[in-house]
């Protein structure tokens, strides 16, 4: 069977949901067990995957291209609606809720640009001084040890 020949059923089998969205079986099978994506059993216990865990995929890959954790893009899958297709409406409210956090990350990048040439060899040696990595402190209400990834 080739990708283009008509099928009864519209679902694709985990093989065929890999080839088409360039992602491992092994990666799919984690999305799925994070709740990222979800299939169905066919009569054999094969899993099939509506075509519509294509666009999914794709979210997921371009968020985590933007540096969004799993968590994160978990939770704005979240809030698609289930049992329909979601539309285009639906698809900009989830990513409206990662503006914020983008801008901000885009924020401190460019802070850090600025900034980078001062940094190197400064001295300083101190997370609480810092204006790059912790900004008036703001870590020390989440108790001792290492915050920063």
């Amino acid at each position: 069977m080739t990708l283009d020949s008509p099928r009864k059923d519209d679902r694709l089998g985990v093989g065929e949901m890999a080839l088409r969205s360039g992602l491992a079986v092994s990666t799919l099978h984690f999305y799925e067990q994070r709740g990222l994506i979800r299939s169905e059993r066919n009569a054999g216990n094969q899993r099939r995957y509506r075509r519509s865990v294509l666009r999914r995929l794709a979210v997921i890959k371009v968020a985590q291209r933007m540096g969004i954790g799993l968590a994160e893009i978990a939770a704005a899958l979240a809030v698609l609606p289930d049992g329909r297709e979601p539309t285009k409406a639906d698809w900009r409210r989830m990513s409206s809720v990662w503006a914020t956090a983008l801008d901000e990350r885009i924020r401190t990048l460019t802070q850090l640009r600025t900034q980078l040439d001062g940094c190197i060899g400064c001295g300083c040696l101190s997370l609480k001084a810092c204006p790059l990595r912790n900004d008036g402190d703001k870590l020390s209400g989440e108790g001792p040890g290492p915050h920063f990834e």
